[in-house]
C-alpha cells in the first residue's frame, strides 16, 4: 500500500484562502480547532490538528483518555461544530452546508458504531436497523429488505425478531454495526466500538469490520483504547492532549480476507 505524505514541516498544502482536498482523500481536515467553555474555563480540545484519510483506509485513533479523539471523531464526521479550520468529507466542504444538508448527509452517507449500542429496546433487531431509513423517508417494504440484507451481512438474519435484551453484548453489537450499514455509507466512524466486551467477542467484532473494509472497501476511523485493534488497522493515529502526535503503520498481519486497496492511504500530521 503506497503512502501519501503531505508538505514538509508537518503542514497541510494550502493555496491562497482556499485550499482543496487531495483528490485520493475522502477525510480531508486542516487546522480543526475546537474549545469548550466550562463556565469557569475554556479548554482547548483541539488544537489545529491536519487529519487525511483515503478511500478505503481503516485508521485507528488512539490516545489517553482527554486527549480529544471522541472530539476529533464527532468533529470529522458533522456531530459537533468546530471553531476553526476546514473539514471536507467526500469532496463536501461541511461548512458550507446548513444544518438540514449536514444532518441529512450524516443521515445518507455515514454510519456510526458506539461502544454503548444505542439499540431501542422496544424494538427487534430489524426494526432498530431500519428506523434511520424510515426516518428518512425510504419506504417501509424497502427499509425492511435493507435492514435484512444488512443483518445478513453480519451473520444475524435469524435473529432479526429478537429484540436487544435477548441478544447477547457480542450480537447487540452486530446489530449496531448493521445498522450502520443499512444507508450504504462511503464513512464508518465507530468511538471505542470494542470497549464494552470481552476479549473473544472483541476480536470477532473486529474481524466483521475488517472483513467489510476489505471485501467492501469501507473506509473506517475508529478511536480506540486497545492496542489490539490498532494494530488490525491500516494506520494508527497517536494523540496527545489536542494534538496529533504521530503515527504509525502496523506491521502486516494475516486478513480475514485480503484484497487490494481501493486506494493510496493518506498519511497526516497533526499542528503541534
Amino acid at each position: 500500500m503506497s503512502v501519501f505524505r503531505r508538505t514538509t514541516a508537518g503542514k497541510s498544502p494550502r493555496s491562497g484562502a482556499a485550499a482543496q482536498p487531495h483528490p485520493d482523500a475522502i477525510i480531508w481536515a486542516e487546522g480543526i480547532v475546537k474549545t469548550y467553555d466550562t463556565g469557569t474555563d475554556k479548554v482547548q480540545a483541539l488544537r489545529g490538528v491536519d487529519f487525511a484519510v483515503a478511500r478505503g483506509e481503516m485508521v485507528a485513533v488512539m490516545g489517553p483518555s482527554g486527549c480529544g479523539k471522541t472530539t476529533l471523531l464527532n468533529s470529522l464526521s458533522g456531530l459537533d461544530t468546530v471553531d476553526g479550520g476546514t473539514i471536507w468529507l467526500g469532496g463536501q466542504d461541511l461548512a458550507r452546508l446548513s444544518d438540514r444538508k449536514r444532518t441529512d448527509y450524516r443521515a445518507r452517507r455515514m454510519g456510526f458504531v458506539f461502544q454503548v449500542y444505542n439499540l431501542l429496546p422496544v424494538l427487534s433487531a430489524v426494526e432498530n436497523v431500519e428506523l434511520p431509513l424510515l426516518v428518512s423517508g425510504v419506504k417501509p417494504k424497502e427499509a425492511r429488505a435493507k435492514a435484512l440484507a444488512a443483518l445478513a451481512t453480519v451473520d444475524l438474519a435469524k435473529w432479526a425478531a429478537h429484540r436487544p435484551a435477548e441478544l447477547s453484548g457480542g450480537q447487540r453489537q452486530r446489530v449496531t454495526i448493521a445498522r450502520s450499514l443499512v444507508n450504504d455509507p462511503a464513512i464508518v466512524w465507530a468511538d471505542e466500538p470494542t470497549g464494552a466486551l470481552d476479549s473473544k467477542t472483541a476480536t470477532e467484532i473486529m474481524d466483521l469490520m475488517r472483513n467489510l473494509n476489505q471485501r467492501a472497501g469501507l473506509t473506517f476511523v475508529l478511536v480506540t483504547h486497545d492496542p489490539g485493534i490498532g494494530a488490525r488497522c491500516d494506520r494508527i493515529v497517536r494523540m496527545q492532549d489536542g494534538v496529533i502526535v504521530g503515527q504509525e503503520i502496523p506491521r502486516a498481519e494475516p486478513e480475514v480476507v485480503r484484497v487490494p486497496a481501493p486506494a493510496p492511504a493518506l498519511a497526516m500530521t497533526g499542528a503541534d
